[in-house]
């Protein structure tokens, strides 16, 4: 048998205001959608190629030029290319 009284549940007061709950701590982001980020990682390794290119073709006309004297000598094929683009 149980000792002791039996428990009674109590009602709160009418006039006693209620803590409200929070709200959800995750927020929608329908109206802020994120920005993939594949996207900015081409952009960003198409910049670095298009730098690397144009460092290493100055480097390679001034180092071009040093050895030849100051006098630009250029392959059959890239003498070819600046005919066809000087017309």
């Amino acid at each position: 048998m149980p000792q002791g009284k039996l428990r009674v549940k109590s009602k709160l007061p009418e006039n006693l205001k209620l803590k409200k709950t929070k709200g959800n701590a995750v927020t929608k982001r329908s109206n802020r959608p994120i920005q993939p980020k594949k996207k900015h990682h081409q952009e960003t390794q198409k910049i670095k190629q298009i730098i690397s290119k144009s460092v290493n073709k100055a480097a390679e006309d001034e180092l071009r030029a040093r050895a030849s004297g100051g006098q630009k000598n250029l392959s059959k094929a890239q003498q070819v290319i600046a005919q066809h683009n000087s017309k």
